[in-house]
């Protein structure tokens, strides 16, 4: 077999396998929701406070130590249910948070993390 076809086929290797770990999953919501006022019906019409934004293989978090996370992987649990894992990096530390996100309604979703503590969300109009 010729070099040069030895050298394109180990290529196209390697970028189908860069192609696949740079793939993530997406979120089953998107847009930004609110920490404010969570339990109040419909979406929220200001949200000045604290803020979770999905988009797409992306969260960001104004609350707490790391404010940008990469998902990793989605599952679906249950009808409005998912199991999802995400990472981030904040220069000093490297890992990764498991959560399960419940759909509660198109305006509420509620995420229960692995390591305990849970938090509700409200749409952002």
């Amino acid at each position: 077999m010729p070099r040069s076809l030895i050298l394109v086929l180990l290529m196209a290797a390697l970028a189908s396998g860069a192609e696949r770990a740079l793939a993530a999953d997406t979120y089953p919501v998107s847009g930004r929701w609110t920490y404010e006022n969570a339990s109040a019906s419909g979406p929220a019409a200001e949200c000045a406070g604290r803020t979770m934004a999905f988009r797409g293989a992306q969260r960001f978090d104004s609350v707490g130590g790391v404010s940008q996370y990469r998902n990793v992987r989605v599952e679906q649990s249950a009808s409005s249910a998912y199991r999802v894992v995400d990472e981030f990096f904040n220069v000093q530390i490297r890992g990764r948070v498991g959560y399960t996100l419940r759909i509660r309604d198109k305006d509420h979703v509620e995420i229960k993390y692995d390591r305990g503590g849970s938090v509700v969300l409200r749409r952002c109009a």
